[in-house]
């Protein structure tokens, strides 16, 4: 008969635990989960990634309800835990109690709020789970919002950053002298500082707050600072630290300190109740970084398997990545009697490199910009190794130790097997070296034994360099990926056979092309489906359900199942019938939220997917058509008034961003493409930070292309200055087909350019005259297509696929 184990918590050290459990003995116990969140396991160190836009929720999920439903484990989500009774080995749930024969306590951290004045008001927050994450997101949708960051660690500073890629204005508050002082040294935290101030972000350290002030109707105002600053803000967010969770723990009468007590099993006072992650204390030792928590799960994982496991907190060295800066430290680099430093600054760059040193030994590391080697370094204080021999060579790492460059691999060779690797995931050398001898000889193949690079991705040289110095002559180079497990073939070939061979449906893609599944999969049917309809528009016919399900559905599904909509306004104008439209729709379809969105539009969210015909035939009779805010294509045209109503504006802004938008509406694209005009080099419609940027001058338009701002904030570069309006408008077009007809289905501009090369670019969109002309007319042929309104084809067309199956409120007849 099953024991049954109670899990009291559903975050990253537990869901780890969970792994390790069931992969081991999978029939040992019934498993019930609760958590106070609405959802399962997803990684919190990818928040940031979210919050900036580079990633989706569901992309950062660890475990999804699958999942859960394929291991059998009962999900009690979005309830609380409200009592633990030891004496009968019950857990009083918010909607009933449970049994355990074994528990476990992973209740985490709160976020520490500093009780200043003012800290209970509405729109002040921490930053420590998706809720916040949203909020934080919501914000950026809202044009001209302030947002002010009180704490400049790693929290903060990512907070602040997602914000500004947004188009928040942001301020980072903090009381310490420079930024991030627990991981880094003073010249470091100036390099960081110079970054984030690049960005647009403003920050004050030495500034200690004094009082959150309120609005009048209990929102946040502004911060004012203790020399009396007043720092203005629509939101406020604390990201000072995190305090364990034991509140649980502590009403129950176990052990508790600063955390709840466990011993090197895991197990808590009461035998048969265990704790592990940032809610614990081991051996006087609080944890808030990731490798230890998942060291804890392993241990946890065998102690409930009746396994003789121990847990060792090991010191870890810190390897971030702040805002697209790298950073290293590890050991003490406080100056101190006796220490000396050896430091490389190269400007140019932006690296700084310190190193400190006790007579022969290394006792502390800090790197900036360029930390490849710093597992290296670590490894040399972890082993008090004596360095005496190659301390004029030392600061420049293993590869040139001996006083030449030597092989690059030498690093990894010398790291021992307990570095780290993959800080996301905890995963270190000695992990990825079994696998490897365990059969898993490439990086798809360790990713998904190991998770190690599965995260952010910023380790995966190392990963591959560890394969490489396993394998020796059997490693082969990573060659480009293929499209998917279907087939052997690269998007690239893909594309390339689908023109040369004049391939134009999906059945003779997979015929011809060699596809190992009848239909394809998930993965590569959006790509072939984008790739047959940007080659052949007249003769293939676009395939509905080779498209992800928003584009299905003509709108963005929400969290709650209902959707948002969006209706297209030309260049951001819009008139007062619209206007009208908008408001009597919302109020006739219930609408519960009427946002406006950064992009210059009015976004409906909370649509019921059976009013979707309804409002969109309402929104159609007042002339509106889709803004297709779901689409992998044309998405917006931001402008600024331009000449017609500022005093700097040069040329009519507006009126070519209308242009703009009425040639390029309805065409699909490898990724969403989002455009703006600026009527001056004030920039007021952010033109520079487009995948298509018009800045208006006195001599006529610069054209800039390839720019980003979300986690990858890239200014764009200069295709061509041309002296007329037609002009700027061929060349976007030019350049949107060639994009579509040459870039990797889900990469944006910016990064098909980077591949490409923008004098590639420039040869067939500026100067060969017949080509631009060519990619113009090939881009009218496909708009002849579609360059018409799907919501008016679905109200027209499908209308009844949209009701509902059944009324199930409905009473049966007698």
């Amino acid at each position: 008969m099953k024991q049954k184990l109670v899990i009291i918590g559903a975050g990253m050290a537990s869901g780890r635990m969970l792994e390790h459990l069931l992969n081991a003995d999978p029939g040992t116990y019934d498993i019930t989960l609760f958590n106070a969140e609405p959802r399962g396991n997803y990684n919190r160190l990818m928040l940031s990634p979210v919050l900036s836009g580079e990633k989706t929720y569901a992309e950062i999920v660890t475990h999804d309800e699958d999942w859960y439903a394929e291991n059998g484990i009962t999900c009690r989500f979005g309830e609380k835990a409200l009592a633990i009774d030891p004496a009968q080995k019950v857990v009083r749930g918010e909607k009933g109690d449970v049994a355990y024969d074994k528990l476990v306590i992973a209740t985490g951290s709160n976020p520490f709020m500093i009780p200043l004045p003012g800290h209970d008001l509405t729109g002040v927050i921490p930053y420590r789970d998706l809720e916040d994450t949203e909020a934080m997101m919501a914000l950026g949708d809202r044009p001209g919002t302030k947002a002010v960051v009180i704490g400049g660690g790693l929290l903060g500073l990512e907070a602040a950053a997602g914000m500004a890629a947004r188009g928040v204005d942001v301020t980072v508050v903090h009381i310490m002298g420079h930024l991030m002082e627990r991981q880094l040294d003073e010249a470091a935290g100036y390099l960081l500082r110079k970054s984030l101030v690049e960005k647009g972000i403003k920050v004050l350290c030495q500034a200690n707050s004094k009082e959150i002030i309120d609005d009048g109707t209990g929102h946040v105002k502004a911060l004012r600072l203790e020399d009396g600053t007043e720092l203005p803000c629509d939101l406020l967010v604390m990201a000072v630290g995190i305090r364990p969770n034991m509140a649980l723990a502590e009403a129950t009468g176990l052990s508790c300190n600063r955390g709840v007590v466990v011993d090197d099993h895991m197990v808590t006072s009461d035998p048969d109740i265990l704790a592990l992650g940032e809610c614990v204390e081991h051996d006087g030792a609080l944890f808030g970084l990731v490798a230890p928590l998942y060291d804890q799960a392993k241990v946890l994982a065998q102690t409930l398997l009746g396994q003789d496991a121990r847990f060792v907190n090991k010191e870890v060295s810190t390897k971030l990545k702040v805002t697209g800066c790298d950073l290293f430290s590890a050991g003490d680099f406080a100056t101190g009697e006796g220490r000396e430093d050896i430091v490389f600054r190269d400007p140019a760059r932006g690296v700084y490199k310190r190193l400190v040193l006790e007579g022969d030994r290394l006792i502390g590391a800090v790197m900036y910009g360029d930390t490849a080697d710093g597992a290296w370094f670590y490894s040399q204080i972890k082993d008090g190794s004596d360095i005496s021999e190659m301390r004029d060579t030392l600061i420049f790492g293993p590869a040139y130790q001996g006083g030449a460059s030597a092989d690059p691999l030498s690093a990894v060779a010398a790291l021992p097997d307990d570095a780290e690797i993959c800080g996301c995931n905890g995963v270190c050398k000695g992990d990825i070296v079994s696998a490897i001898h365990d059969g898993a000889t490439d990086l798809g193949a360790l990713r998904a034994c190991t998770k190690a690079s599965a995260s952010c991705g910023t380790c995966t040289g190392l990963v591959e360099q560890v394969l490489a110095v396993t394998l020796g002559d059997d490693y082969a180079a990573p060659t480009a990926q293929p499209i998917c497990g279907c087939c052997d073939l690269t998007h690239e070939d893909v594309r390339r056979l689908i023109k040369s061979q004049e391939l134009k449906s999906q059945a003779a893609v997979w015929q011809e092309l060699g596809w190992k599944t009848p239909n394809g999969c998930h993965v590569c049917r959006p790509a072939v489906n984008f790739y047959l309809l940007a080659d052949w528009p007249v003769e293939y016919q676009d395939d509905p359900q080779s498209r992800f399900v928003n584009e299905r559905k003509h709108a963005n599904i929400q969290k709650d199942g209902t959707f948002s909509v969006v209706p297209r306004m030309w260049g951001g104008m819009t008139t007062p019938d619209e206007l009208r439209a908008i408001a009597d729709a919302a109020e006739k379809y219930n609408v519960p939220t009427v946002h406006v969105t950064g992009g210059q539009r009015i976004d409906l969210l909370g649509v019921k997917g059976e009013d979707l015909p309804h409002i969109w035939a309402d929104l159609n009779k007042a002339g509106m058509v889709s803004g297709h805010a779901y689409a992998k294509g044309l998405r917006t045209v931001k402008t600024c008034v331009g000449k017609n109503h500022c005093r700097f504006g040069t040329q009519d802004s507006t009126g070519l961003g209308i242009k703009l938008e009425k040639r390029l509406w309805g065409s699909w694209s490898p990724h969403k493409v989002k455009l703006a005009v600026s009527g001056c080099p004030r920039n007021c419609a952010e033109a520079t930070c487009k995948d298509i940027g018009v800045v208006c001058v006195d001599s006529g338009y610069q054209i800039g292309v390839a720019g980003a701002a979300g986690m990858d904030v890239k200014e764009t570069e200069r295709l061509a200055d041309v002296a007329t309006e037609e002009e700027a408008l061929d060349l976007a077009t030019a350049f949107m087909q060639l994009y579509r007809e040459n870039a990797k289905y889900l990469d944006r501009p910016y990064k098909w350019v980077a591949k490409v090369g923008l004098d590639w670019v420039k040869a067939r969109v500026v100067d060969d005259l017949e080509e631009r002309q060519r990619l113009i007319d090939a881009f009218e042929l496909s708009q002849t297509i579609y360059r018409k309104d799907p919501w008016a084809k679905e109200v027209e067309e499908k209308s009844a696929s949209y009701a509902p199956l059944a009324d199930l409120t409905l009473e049966a007849a007698e």
